[in-house]
């Protein structure tokens, strides 16, 4: 087995992961459940398509693609599209206080629907013989690699050839725990989380914090979406594709114990255990139902996880006290 290759695949396998938990954390943070994350990736992924497809489409001759424009358009639409999806759900939850386990999850059906909808349209529009639609130029300008990674061999590989949304992704995880666990507003949102009717009677804006940490982590865990369809899946789009990673991403917000800054080597792991048949293959032939029972591997170490934290009790290895629950300040 090559590790340096095994150590890339698995790091390029979790940094869609790396996104999707790292928003839904922040988000989950202020008592918002956002079970709506795969469907909020999946239309952050089809809004950013739509604009490359439009932008590449306008050019008379793609090989003179602007790299700025290329990254700058999807990058916009991908984060409109997220942001809209967390809009959406915060009207439902926080001001109309709707079902917030209900709502997540017409959020992932809503968000599926979108993408597919939108994806199988744009297949019509080029008229292929395959049902994908492939933005070669734009996924080329999203992969490059800093220029050091072939100069220090495996070591280069693992550390250095990554494209920028990987590093953005590790450094928004870092800024994020920071922000929690250093920065007032930080504190105010953890409040908003653990004891929403205290932090009101304290003079801070329940309904505010929810809003602003539901959207910003929607745009976070968006990117993961356009991340996987322009760097993982070098730029083609075909519906159905993204799998499970949505419900991973999740998984991966119990497993790191609500910490963005484990969620960056829970990620690695996760996208380890998701692709290790492949190469487990190499060694011990196995049939597809084998390889089905490994790549549950991230949801039993989950459980695990869960099963462990539960019995030791400790209140910093919860969820926050009120998540889940609708906040009624007529209550307090």
């Amino acid at each position: 087995m090559n590790i340096a290759m095994f150590v890339h695949s698995a790091v390029t396998q979790g940094i869609p992961l790396l996104y999707g938990s790292t928003g839904e954390i922040i988000t989950e943070k202020s008592g918002n459940l956002n079970l709506g994350i795969p469907g909020v990736m999946y239309v952050g992924a089809i809004s950013g398509v739509i604009g490359a497809f439009f932008y590449e489409n306008s050019l008379a001759d793609k090989s003179r693609i602007n790299s700025a424009l290329a990254i700058l358009i999807p990058l916009l639409c991908c984060l409109l599209g997220s942001l809209i999806m967390g809009l959406i759900y915060s009207f439902l939850t926080t001001t109309l206080r709707a079902n917030q386990n209900v709502t997540g999850l017409a959020l992932t059906t809503f968000g599926v629907g979108i993408g597919n909808f939108f994806g199988g349209s744009l297949i019509k529009l080029v008229k292929a013989d395959i049902t994908s639609v492939a933005l070669s130029g734009t996924s080329y300008c999203f992969k490059r690699t800093l220029p050091i990674a072939t100069k220090f061999g495996k070591v280069g590989e693992i550390f250095f050839s990554y494209s920028f949304l990987a590093y953005a992704a590790i450094l928004i995880a870092i800024v994020a725990a920071i922000f929690l666990r250093k920065t007032r507003p930080g504190l105010n949102l953890r409040a908003v989380g653990e004891n929403p009717a205290t932090a009101d009677a304290a003079g801070i804006s329940v309904a505010k914090n929810k809003y602003l940490a539901t959207c910003v982590g929607s745009m976070i865990a968006g990117l993961g979406g356009l991340y996987y369809v322009m760097d993982y899946a070098d730029g083609v789009w075909s519906n159905d594709a993204f799998g499970d990673r949505g419900w991973l991403a999740i998984a991966l917000v119990i497993f790191t114990l609500w910490r963005p800054d484990f969620s960056i080597f829970g990620s690695i792991l996760f996208g380890g255990l998701y692709l290790v048949h492949f190469y487990l293959n190499e060694f011990i032939p196995m049939d597809l139902g084998t390889q089905s029972l490994i790549q549950m591997a991230p949801y039993v170490v989950t459980i695990l996880v869960l099963i462990v934290t539960s019995m030791r009790k400790k209140r910093e290895n919860q969820p926050p006290a009120s998540l889940g629950l609708p906040y009624f300040r007529e209550d307090r």
